[in-house]
């Protein structure tokens, strides 16, 4: 029987961004929007992200090739690939070193919300300020954007694409904190009360890396099961600060 599912599936949240860093800045500030110029899927890494990011393929460049990924799956956003490119430089990866930039992996959509801080959310849009908190962000869809069930359909694309493709492969998602949390609601078969339960105890961190093993044991085919979630470890050991923003619906970027 042909094996469906990586040998290994590694998801990792992009280095600390330049949107993360004015966001702290106008949280601190108690302002009502981030001062990002341009598009979202422009916004650059942080200095401290592009070192975070370089630490995290230092380490793995460390393990021995079975334990490091031969391809990499990346949103296109410029803050996600500046990771994975700088994860593959430093020694991340094995093998073929597949890269591949996939569209479906791209951050949450905010829609007429982006950019905005809650203060300014509740201030600019007080009527979606309480539809969020009727519907829950979950289900939650502000005008132009996504929900999070919005995502989780695009993402259940990629999943079929991983399984169909990747077969027996080792592989790394480069990619954004709901779209780290909405793979795992898939991976895992969760309902909403489980992933929303996850996201309230912390943030994904910059970097940080949630990783999936082939189990032969898991259901009729086999299936991949959770070895290790947000480990920061690796970015940590190589002597780089790690970073956690919070929760891009509540400050429009993540």
């Amino acid at each position: 029987m042909t094996q469906r599912w990586p040998e290994r599936l590694w998801i990792v949240r992009h280095g600390q961004s330049a949107g993360n860093v004015a966001r702290d800045a106008a949280l601190a500030a108690e302002l009502h929007r981030i001062a990002i110029d341009g598009r979202d899927v422009d916004v650059p890494l942080s200095p401290l992200g592009e070192r975070q990011a370089h630490a995290l393929g230092l380490w793995f460049g460390e393990q021995p090739e079975g334990d490091r990924p031969d391809a990499l799956l990346v949103s296109p956003y410029v803050r996600a690939v500046r990771t994975a490119e700088l994860f593959r430089d430093a020694g991340g990866m094995a093998g073929e070193r597949l890269f591949c930039r996939d569209e479906r992996l791209r951050e949450k959509e905010f829609g007429m919300l982006d950019g905005l801080t809650t203060s300014g959310i509740a201030t600019a849009y007080p009527e979606q300020a309480e539809f969020r908190r009727l519907l829950g962000k979950f289900y939650h869809r502000p005008p132009g954007g996504e929900s999070w069930c919005d995502v989780i359909l695009r993402l259940r694309s990629v999943l079929d694409t991983v399984s169909l493709h990747y077969g027996g492969r080792r592989v790394m998602i480069v990619c954004h904190q709901v779209v780290v949390l909405c793979l795992r609601y898939i991976i895992e078969r969760m309902d909403e009360a489980a992933i929303l339960a996850i996201d309230r105890q912390a943030n994904v961190a910059n970097c940080g890396v949630t990783e999936y093993r082939f189990d032969p044991g898991e259901g009729t085919m086999g299936g991949l099961r959770l070895a290790r979630y947000n480990d920061v470890v690796p970015v940590e050991q190589e002597g780089e600060v790690s970073t956690a923003a919070p929760d891009p619906i509540v400050a429009a970027r993540g």
